[in-house]
């Protein structure tokens, strides 16, 4: 593993109340979507469902798990409500279910978009969610009691698909990246008291629902942040910018290499859904669009200032993912290109494509996949489960059927993988 990747899991398990199995954001400390676990089953049967849980309502809201009890949002009583859910990890039983007073939206969503699609995070002492009312989103922190502690109403969101933004915390802040048709802010808060503790504006083009993560490296952390406008590193403690490499998005077809320019599609510059990753010295960031544009990027990190023009490595623009999000692993990179459920196998350093498959199955992907024990997980909407060897040789280890739609990202936490389908929370493992 990396020393910058060792260093970030290192931290993550260092921080005080966290299990070193907690998964307690989107995608994980580190937001890379893999897991130390080497338990888990290849397929899915009724015997590997140790529990399944009703959760009511609707929501793509993924789950968490924090200090054995996982978290999940939800929208209830025909969009009147949300709700945060509290579930006993072991058992299965929710524990409470905190109720937030909500409406139906004020604006179009996308079909495959829910009223609770964001996901949560926590620390060990707090949980924090994002709400949407219908108009405005608020930031809230609730204790491990389901006690609520604060709650910031953010505004109105203004989106083409609707919200769907995740917080994520680094050291005593929660970060949220509220990127919006019309304007775009990263925030930090006070953890404890929910205080501002500074505010960046960004360029704002088309909604994106990226997550940020830390990168740590020469002993100082990194808060990396990704959207239509590029990629930009802040200091964590007061925001200042560190480096700053920015998409320069043209119609014309792609610019030559360290240019950082792409062509948008019809509606102009793409957008970002599925976050980017950092994997042995490169970030990788991925964008597109609902008519099938798609822009995948390498960069190099910066140092200081604008690296637009150094910082591109290599860049992809057939085949790539856009909702659910990179995975890497050694030399390779695996994704899921969603329209055409193809699973893809590409060198880290070039690009280069070294294998795609076809998964079985007509339905395409929403949930990113995960990497656990070498092996990849990836669920399609129709909820069919494929696992797949992490090699540069692809190998089909498991096709499984939930028996349920999913558009929630799996977690895995003590030798278990939880989903979130569209109707119950599912444990599943070896017993």
């Amino acid at each position: 593993m990396h020393a910058p990747r060792l260093a970030l899991l290192a931290a993550a398990l260092a921080a005080p109340g966290l299990f070193a199995a907690d998964l307690d954001r989107f995608r994980g400390p580190d937001g890379l979507g893999t897991a130390p676990d080497t338990r888990l089953p290849d397929t899915i049967g009724p015997k590997e469902i140790l529990w399944k849980t009703p959760i009511p309502g609707r929501g793509n809201s993924s789950p968490i798990v924090s200090k054995g009890k996982v978290f999940v949002q939800t929208s209830t009583d025909e969009n009147r409500k949300r709700a945060l859910v509290c579930v006993d990890a072991a058992t299965g039983k929710v524990e409470w279910s905190k109720d937030v007073a909500g409406g139906p939206p004020n604006q179009t969503i996308h079909a495959k978009n829910s009223m609770a699609s964001s996901t949560p995070a926590a620390d060990g002492q707090r949980v924090y969610a994002v709400f949407w009312d219908g108009s405005h989103i608020s930031l809230t922190a609730w204790d491990y009691a389901g006690n609520p502690l604060w709650a910031k109403d953010l505004g109105a969101f203004k989106s083409q698909h609707g919200p769907g933004l995740s917080p994520m915390v680094v050291g005593d802040k929660v970060i949220l990246n509220v990127d919006q048709d019309d304007l775009a802010e990263v925030y930090a808060f006070d953890a404890k008291t929910g205080d501002e503790a500074w505010k960046k504006s960004r360029q704002a083009y088309r909604a994106c629902y990226t997550t940020p993560f830390v990168l740590h490296r020469d002993g100082k952390d990194e808060l990396i942040v990704s959207s239509t406008a590029g990629v930009t590193a802040y200091d964590p403690k007061d925001g200042v910018v560190i480096w700053n490499w920015t998409w320069v998005w043209k119609p014309a077809a792609i610019g030559p290499k360290g240019k950082g320019s792409a062509k948008g599609g019809p509606g102009g510059p793409l957008r970002q859904v599925g976050g980017p990753i950092y994997h042995d010295g490169l970030i990788y960031a991925i964008s597109g669009d609902g008519g099938g544009d798609r822009h995948m990027v390498a960069i190099r990190p910066g140092t200081t200032g604008d690296v637009t023009d150094t910082a591109l490595v290599w860049e992809k623009t057939k085949e790539t993912a856009y909702v659910p999000m990179v995975l890497a692993s050694g030399p390779y990179l695996f994704w899921i290109a969603d329209k055409e459920n193809k699973a893809i196998c590409a060198d880290a350093k070039t690009g280069k494509v070294i294998w795609d498959e076809r998964l079985p199955g007509s339905k395409p992907v929403s949930a990113s996949p995960i990497l656990v024990d070498g092996k990849v997980y990836s669920i399609s909407e129709d909820g069919r489960v494929y696992v797949f060897e992490a090699k540069p040789k692809f190998k089909l280890l498991g096709d499984s059927k939930l028996g349920e739609d999913v558009f929630a990202s799996p977690a895995v936490a003590d030798g278990r993988l939880y989903i979130r389908g569209a109707n119950h929370l599912f444990c599943i493992g070896n017993k």
